[in-house]
């Protein structure tokens, strides 16, 4: 078990390129984190959390341009209003990878405010970003609490601090239809 900082950029960009999964610190809450392009790190990040496997996860983005499908106009713009934030967006999707969207013929993305994470983003590609926490047990406030969790079925860890508003995202689905709903 691997013990980051923010400040370990490269290294962690590394880690997780190489197919690694980790917990760090999201926008909102600490998330248990893999390039969601990789199949066999979902599938552990889901062994992990003891996940249902019929949930999608979260995948957090630098740019719309990481999205699996490419957004229409009036969608487009919807985003540039809501993000960078605390918001998460589900989109309909076709061409997301099967071990992302589960069967649910859609994908949650959020576009974090925080720079650090834009930055990684940007250099690793989208992150799947569940909660750090095994399915149906709160979500770790402390990386402490994330390590007590998982321990050495993780790779990494990232300390960012105590979370002290564990507010999860708010919560909208675009609909094919093109109109939105509040999921919470």
């Amino acid at each position: 078990m691997k013990i980051f900082f923010e400040s370990d950029l490269p290294e962690i960009v590394d880690w997780l390129m190489a197919g690694k999964i980790g917990v760090l610190r999201t926008d909102t809450l600490y998330g248990l984190v893999c390039r969601a392009d990789n199949q066999a790190a979902v599938e552990r990040v889901y062994a992990s959390k003891s996940r249902d496997g019929d949930k999608s996860p979260i995948v957090l983005v630098a740019t719309q341009q990481q999205l699996f499908d490419r957004p229409s106009e009036e969608t487009r713009r919807f985003l540039e209003t809501v993000w960078p934030g605390k918001v998460s967006v589900v989109l309909p999707s076709s061409t997301a990878p099967y071990w992302i969207e589960r069967g649910n013929s859609s994908v949650a993305y959020r576009l974090p405010d925080a720079t650090w994470l834009q930055t990684l983003l940007a250099q690793t590609g989208p992150l799947i970003a569940p909660s750090a926490n095994p399915q149906g047990k709160p979500p770790a406030e402390t990386i402490e609490r994330a390590a007590a969790y998982f321990g050495d079925d993780i790779d990494f860890y990232v300390e960012g601090g105590e979370v002290t508003d564990g507010t999860a995202s708010q919560m909208l689905r675009i609909k094919v239809n093109g109109t939105i709903e509040r999921l919470r």
